[in-house]
């Protein structure tokens, strides 16, 4: 268990300035789409610059060092070189250190990496990296719904941007979007459509919150990716994937950020990757039951750990009433935490296993447990800290 200092994102220059002279650097990310895309970033420049470098994900990153090796911590503020992601996505400040030490950097990565991280590509110090996607003609604004694949049906059921009566359920999906009647070229006014009745479906659902009509806009109006410029249809889209194989799949996640120009085969594993743990979360979803509390919704499930904190954070957008979703998996031992704003979960969370044993970690608005056997001291204490 590990503390976390204050938010603070370095100089680009004088990162870059570190970087550029290390014999070898190592990366560690937090398992999150914004701190893999931010490796890919600083990796990719790199090697480029012919420095030596190793990537890892972790859900905790601690600094790794061995004599003059430099350890770089993304998506936390921890270490003596590191790019947190709490206030400012993580991709931007890698973006800019890349720029920093001569490299032109992919500005698509950086932008999905803005995405996940719940921000909005030109905010949040991400406008240098949509201007020069922009200018390269890599993204184009256009209305409609933002998934990684062609396949409608397919990206909005396992997308985890957005929670409808039909996600999880690809075949529930195309029923609905066939009362659309849309054409097979969809233009800007079918994509209007399909964007009007993911929007109306999200916010009509059975049991959503008043939150939800506001969470459901980060998969509309999406930025559409050019063919040549990534391997995804949107910049959520491919947000959507960074996200999932962060937990699901790490090694396949750092291969697709590490590749300039990935390959079919890479492609396909990380789409599957990202249907499989999209459609298990939504089912996940359905399944839970769900307790309210003064200031947080605590849902008990039973689901693999990888999807636990995705859980947390749909249930937080789309179910939850209060500020904080609380996923519980009790016969794993394993809690994960979503919260709104800074509400310094991870802090919450560390306090808790003070108090109940076991393991915490997180940032400012997510977080998680693990205990050996029964989670339900952890969780009052969990609670208790909120």
């Amino acid at each position: 268990m590990t503390e976390t200092t204050a938010d603070s994102a370095p100089a680009p220059d004088a990162l870059a300035g570190v970087l550029a002279d290390a014999p070898f650097v190592r990366l560690v990310a937090t398992d999150d789409g914004d701190a893999l895309a931010a490796a890919g970033t600083l990796a990719r420049a790199l090697r480029e610059r012919g420095v030596p470098f190793q990537v890892r994900i972790a859900r905790d990153p601690v600094p790794d060092t061995a004599g003059d090796d430099v350890a770089v911590t993304l998506g936390v503020d921890r270490g003596t070189h590191a790019v947190p992601g709490a206030r400012r996505p993580a991709s931007t400040t890698a973006f800019a250190v890349a720029r920093e030490l001569g490299v032109e950097p992919d500005p698509v990565i950086a932008l999905a990496g803005v995405v996940a991280a719940g921000s909005v590509p030109g905010t949040d110090g991400s406008g240098d990296a949509l201007e020069a996607a922009d200018r390269a003609g890599a993204v184009t604004r256009r209305p409609g719904v933002a998934v990684p694949t062609a396949d409608l049906a397919d990206g909005i059921a396992a997308s985890t941007l957005v929670r409808t009566p039909y996600s999880g359920d690809v075949e529930a999906t195309r029923a609905a979007l066939a009362a659309l009647d849309l054409p097979a070229e969809l233009d800007g006014d079918a994509h209007r459509q399909l964007a009007s009745l993911v929007a109306v479906d999200v916010a009509g659902a059975e049991g959503a919150s008043t939150r939800s009509a506001s969470s459901v806009e980060r998969a509309l109006r999406p930025y559409a990716i050019d063919a040549a410029a990534g391997p995804f249809e949107t910049v959520g889209g491919y947000a959507d994937v960074l996200e999932a194989l962060a937990r699901e799949e790490p090694g396949t996640g750092v291969a697709l950020a590490l590749a300039s120009e990935p390959g079919d085969d890479l492609r396909t594993a990380a789409v599957d990757a990202w249907r499989s743990h999209g459609t298990a979360v939504h089912r996940t979803v359905d399944d839970a039951t769900t307790g309210r509390y003064d200031g947080c919704l605590v849902a008990r499930v039973d689901a693999p750990a990888s999807t636990l904190p995705t859980v947390a954070r749909l249930i937080r957008d789309f179910r939850s009433p209060e500020p904080v979703a609380i996923a519980v998996d009790e016969s794993a031992g394993r809690i994960a935490a979503a919260g709104t704003g800074d509400r310094g979960i991870g802090d919450a969370c560390r306090s808790a296993v003070r108090e109940a044993g076991g393991d915490g970690w997180g940032d400012e608005t997510r977080g998680g447990v693990a205990v050996d056997g029964d989670p339900t001291d952890a969780l009052a204490a969990l609670r208790g800290a909120l």
